[in-house]
């Protein structure tokens, strides 16, 4: 697809870009992803590569690291979207929004009433096979756990998902895709603060789109 857009268009803006990578790209990219999602870096660093090759398209980009490339474009990296995207599977699960038929016993509850934070805290499962460490229903453990309970007692997907951005804005791997998983040390979002990663992208560059020419 990337291919097809470069083909197709002589001249992109950055808004314009976005909206096309966004709209034609990245799907394919994120489909059932939480069943695959991947661990190893020469894993992670292939699907990223996809969205690094393609923010190269644009003008004036070339010389900016990857990096600057989506700080300019206020688009975060794929691992990061990965991320998100384990949280927001694992409240539809414990919500019940999905059939308790196929999710029953995917997840098992903390019942102590001394652990810290929210209560829908989630056990780790013991495992020795870097694959079992890595499946879904353990690697989602300690991030969800880490939540604060403002998050986690969203009403629906859509609160959960607004709250979730607010509070990683800042969250390192969201413009580096080799950062700390977890990022223990990020500077959260605390509620009612204005929120900066939602700006529109910039869009000085010259905003004419020309399709290109068929023969």
């Amino acid at each position: 697809m990337v291919g097809i857009i470069r083909r197709s268009f002589t001249h992109l803006d950055y808004r314009t870009f976005c909206i096309l990578f966004k709209s034609l790209v990245r799907p394919h990219l994120e489909y059932a992803n939480c069943t695959w999602s991947p661990y190893k870096k020469k894993d992670i660093d292939t699907i990223e590569n996809v969205q690094r090759r393609a923010t190269k398209m644009l003008p004036n980009m070339q010389d900016l690291s990857y990096p600057e490339r989506l700080k300019k474009l206020k688009m975060p990296t794929l691992r990061y979207r990965r991320m998100r995207g384990d949280m927001i599977e694992t409240f539809k699960i414990l919500a019940g929004i999905y059939d308790s038929r196929v999710t029953s016993g995917l997840f098992e509850r903390v019942t102590s009433s001394y652990t810290r934070g929210h209560n829908l805290k989630i056990a780790k499962k013991r495992s020795n096979l870097d694959v079992r460490k890595n499946f879904f229903t353990n690697r989602v453990v300690d991030l969800w756990n880490s939540l604060p309970n403002y998050i986690i007692s969203a009403k629906n997907v859509k609160t959960l998902e607004n709250r979730l951005d607010r509070y990683w804005e800042h969250h390192p791997m969201y413009f580096d895709h080799e950062a700390d998983y977890c990022a223990i040390n990020i500077k959260a979002h605390q509620p009612g603060q204005k929120s900066t990663t939602e700006v529109e992208p910039n869009t000085e560059e010259p905003a004419m789109l020309l399709l290109s020419e068929q023969t």
